[in-house]
């Protein structure tokens, strides 16, 4: 390995250990708050002391769009013609579709083999944080669907981060780019410098990742503290259980398709995931993603057409949260229908692969899909409430499996596509 790889080696690993250590600084500091401080006081600080992460948030989604639109433009105009760009295309929609299943049965089997839900106490439930979900949840509809998936302007697209709307128009422009042949080329070559400024940009922006994930550990200890991790151990330890089962499948099969470089790409997704896990927001990592992938020696115009497509398509982690929380929902509230009716759950499973396709990689999206679907059940939204409390311990652990899923599923298009180096890039 080259000089230039081992220095950001070094740098990756620096990076982890600082996320580290600034999250257990923030649980001590958000501990040490819970215990002593007034309520008052509390209630002053937590949302002060989480802007730190709100501002290290801000700085990443500001260049998503920019990295998603000129990545995507140049990946599909590299890839040449509209037969590889379905062949690609193709290959990645099967990973997402066999994952997105196999997450959603999982998450099915083992929240009915563990059964947190059963004897929960109902009166624990965040009642007003469930109410205002419901109001978003009142959007959700096959017009809504539709919209979200179908940009009315691409500026409006790009200011609401709208990732799934951005792929679409970024496909139709990079088809067209194309097909005009060498009219097209300087803004091939614009769009490729774009995207290599803003990946310039996302080093710079990581750096700050540590004193976000200090904001944000501190605010969510200082309120919750740690007791109510005990009081919801169960729940929150059946679904970590869920996630290491799926991680051990998405590994194997990994091992499968790349042999021992899988060891190779778990060390760089180790910054990435860190990120993900105490930011709780997947979409947080995506263009540091891009640049370990690229790193990792993924061929750029594959990352930058699948990877998109995966923060769409591809949200492991959350798919399995969402039968796991319905479940635990209908488990709480004795719904039989639901809990007693493999029929009623496999219909349940094919609904949400449906409605989860889209949505953002944000916190609580996936918590809007579950009210959404579960009504449709018989599921009661306030239900919602029970889950609430302890939403970010759950999101950490599905934001960071859903990086490990879409840098898994673009690992091996690459090497499907006998488009994956041997050699590290630097």
């Amino acid at each position: 390995m080259n000089t230039a790889s081992t220095v950001q080696n070094k740098k990756t690993n620096r990076l982890t250990l600082y996320i580290v250590l600034a999250m257990l600084a923030g649980i001590f500091l958000g501990y040490l708050i819970h215990e002593n401080a007034s309520e008052s006081f509390i209630k002053d600080f937590a949302p002060k002391i989480k802007l730190l992460a709100t501002m290290f948030l801000r700085l990443v989604q500001m260049i998503i769009s920019p990295l998603v639109f000129a990545t995507l433009v140049v990946g599909i105009a590299k890839l040449g013609d509209l037969k590889t760009v379905g062949r690609v295309g193709g290959k990645a929609m099967i990973w997402f579709i066999t994952a997105s299943l196999v997450s959603l049965t999982l998450g099915l089997i083992l929240v009915t083999l563990t059964k947190p839900g059963v004897g929960i106490n109902i009166a624990s439930a965040d009642v007003d944080g469930a109410n205002e979900l419901i109001g978003k949840t009142k959007e959700f509809s096959l017009d809504k669907f539709v919209e979200h998936v179908f940009p009315r302007s691409v500026v409006e697209a790009m200011a609401s981060n709208e990732i799934l709307q951005l792929v679409v128009f970024s496909v139709f422009f990079g088809v067209a780019l194309t097909t005009i042949g060498k009219k097209g080329e300087p803004i091939i070559n614009a769009l490729d410098a774009l995207s290599h400024v803003v990946l310039k940009m996302v080093t710079y922006i990581m750096n700050l990742a540590p004193v976000g994930v200090f904001g944000a550990m501190t605010g969510v200890i200082a309120i919750k503290g740690l007791g109510i991790l005990k009081t919801y151990a169960y729940y929150i330890g059946s679904f970590y259980l869920g996630l290491v089962v799926l991680w051990i499948v998405l590994l194997l099969v990994g091992y499968l398709i790349l042999k021992h470089r899988l060891k190779v790409l778990l060390k760089r997704l180790s910054s990435p995931m860190a990120i993900a896990f105490n930011t709780a927001c997947s979409e947080a990592v995506f263009p540091k993603l891009v640049e370990e992938m690229e790193r990792f020696g993924c061929n750029n115009k594959i990352v930058s057409f699948t990877l998109p497509l995966g923060y769409s398509f591809n949200l492991d982690g959350s798919m399995m949260y969402m039968t796991f929380a319905s479940m635990f929902i209908a488990q709480a509230y004795n719904i039989t229908a639901v809990t007693d009716h493999p029929g009623t759950q496999i219909a349940m499973l094919l609904v949400f692969m449906l409605t989860s396709k889209g949505i953002a990689g944000v916190p609580r999206a996936s918590l809007v899909v579950v009210l959404a679907t579960g009504s449709m059940f018989g599921i009661p939204p306030e239900g919602i409430g029970l889950v609430l409390a302890i939403d970010t311990f759950c999101d950490m652990g599905r934001s960071m499996t859903n990086v490990l899923g879409n840098a898994l599923a673009t690992a091996a298009v690459s090497k499907w596509e006998g488009a994956l180096e041997h050699q590290e890039h630097h």
